[in-house]
């Protein structure tokens, strides 16, 4: 594979369910998949922090909605010169939790999501059998701390390539890099319970395909 190093000029960067949000998001720049960037040999990389690091998701249905987490296996980003080079992360879909309510419809509402029920285990995630997410980046552009990052986001073995903006540092021997808001359609992934744009006859039964997630890294020098 031919290396690709995408550079950026840097001055000083999560869910799941569907989404409609009260603070728009960027409609991320979806399309099909794309040639990973590979880390050089002079590259610094950076072991992401996955206590630290978590991707917050906000969905909705008509008159509701939710929020939530998720969090990070594991991870790594390089960058040469605090120029950002390439990257991946592992999302454990497990840790799926939901934020805005408590007790039984907590519960409920992460079993649902995670595909734990019995007979409704393809309704969203499906832990059981795709226990993990995961992001690989395929290039980055853009200067002063604001980034547009692209990527390969792959949910249930379906993979697409997702673009949205960022900011991004380096504090001492660590890097930060946090995504804005930016929603993507969970009918790309093949997560179409309750769509209205595949079962048109559900009237205002239904759960937006929009899904809000913003994204926090947090990583330690190799």
């Amino acid at each position: 594979m031919k290396k690709q190093i995408v550079n950026i000029t840097l001055a000083s960067m999560i869910a799941l369910g569907a989404i409609s949000c009260k603070e728009k998001g960027t409609d991320a720049g979806i399309s099909e998949a794309k040639e990973v960037a590979e880390t050089v040999v002079s590259a610094t990389n950076f072991n992401i922090d996955a206590e630290k690091s978590v991707i917050n998701w906000k969905g909705a249905k008509p008159g509701k909605d939710h929020t939530g987490t998720l969090k990070l296996n594991s991870g790594t980003i390089a960058a040469v010169d605090k120029d950002i080079s390439s990257g991946n992360f592992v999302i454990d879909m497990n840790s799926l939790t939901n934020t805005d309510m408590d007790g039984q419809g907590k519960e409920n509402l992460e079993a649902h999501l995670k595909g734990t029920v019995e007979g409704k285990e393809k309704d969203f995630f499906n832990v059981t059998d795709f226990p993990t997410a995961k992001f690989e980046l395929t290039g980055v552009s853009g200067e002063n701390g604001n980034i547009v990052i692209s990527g390969n986001l792959t949910i249930k073995e379906t993979t697409q390539n997702v673009e949205f903006p960022a900011v991004v540092s380096f504090p001492g021997d660590e890097i930060f890099l946090k995504s804005k808001p930016f929603k993507i359609d969970r009918t790309q992934w093949g997560v179409n319970f309750m769509s209205k744009s595949i079962f048109e006859e559900l009237k205002d039964q239904f759960i937006e395909d929009e899904v809000e997630l913003t994204i926090e890294l947090h990583g330690k020098k190799a």
